[in-house]
Formats: structure tokens, sequence, C-alpha cells
């Protein structure tokens, strides 16, 4: 299995199906590293390579457990602690998406949060997963200033239950 497919892998375990490995997620969404070796079938140096090298940083593995670090549609408490975000933060999207954004803003939609990128280019990035990227601004600071809370991921994704339009800026 290349470590492309392994990470695709690892992710859906992590973010989306945990019970698939057979035991529960551990608070702040951990999972033993046997299990997830045992259901992957794969080794513990596969994993590591893939953890160790996975350009998003997706995953953290310590000790005899890993979990993703963002990104679950499963409930699950990370244990993050509620951070001041900069001025600015931006998200990634695809054209498609834009009306709905004007008139919803970000919602998180299946997921727990909403992804924010510290600086345009990763966000143009994510956004060129499904084709031709936007990038939009959030007025992260006037957001917190707001009321909403923002955390930080151990990648350095933000995190934010929903970003509502006034606080975006569109392109063009």
């Amino acid at each position: 299995m290349t470590d492309e497919r392994l990470s695709r892998r690892l992710s859906y375990l992590l973010r989306h199906a945990p019970h698939e490995a057979g035991v529960p997620l551990e608070p702040g969404g951990w999972l033993p590293v046997e299990a997830v070796l045992r259901h992957l079938r794969i080794s513990r140096e596969g994993l590591e390579r893939v953890v160790r090298t996975n350009d998003k940083r997706r995953f953290t593995l310590e000790g005899e457990r890993i979990r993703a670090n963002q990104g679950h549609s499963v409930p699950v408490d990370l244990k993050l602690t509620p951070t001041p975000p900069p001025p600015v933060l931006y998200h990634g999207t695809h054209p498609e998406a834009l009306p709905a954004i004007r008139r919803e803003g970000l919602r998180r939609m299946s997921r727990h949060h909403v992804h924010l990128s510290p600086d345009p280019e990763t966000a143009r990035r994510v956004g060129a997963r499904r084709g031709r990227p936007v990038v939009l601004t959030v007025r992260a600071g006037d957001m917190h200033g707001a009321g909403h809370v923002f955390y930080l991921s151990e990648n350095g994704v933000w995190l934010v239950e929903a970003v509502p339009p006034e606080f975006l800026s569109f392109p063009g």
C-alpha cells in the first residue's frame, strides 16, 4: 500500500470510523496504536513513516496511542484550549460554494469545526482539492472580539464553530 493510500485510510479511520478498529475513542480522540495496526494490517514502521511525512501533519502519535488532529465527524473532545486568533485568517473553497457562503457564512457541515488557515497559500492548497480554489479572508480578530471562540490544533489549523458572512471578505 502506498503511503498516500495509507494516509487516507488512517484519516478515515481516526476521523470518521474509529469504531471499525474495534475499540472506542479514548478521551482526546486517541486510539490505541495496536488496534490501528491490526485493523489497517500495517507495521509500526509504516505507521510512523506516514505520521512523520504527512505534509499536513494530520496525525499525532504519542507512545502507544494515535489521533487525528482535527476534521472529525464523530463525537470527540480533542481537549483543545481556546486561543485568541491573529487578526486575519483564510479559508480555501471552490467557486460553486460561494453563493451559499455569501448567504450563510462558513458552516462546519458534518465536522466539528470550520477549518481556517494562517496564510493564503495554505488556504489555496486546501481549496484546490476540488478544482480551482477561491481564498476567503476571515476577520478572525473581529470575530474573537465579538465572542467567537477559536482553537489552534497541533498542526497549525485554526478551528471555529462557524464564520458568519459579515466577517468574510470575498475576492474581486
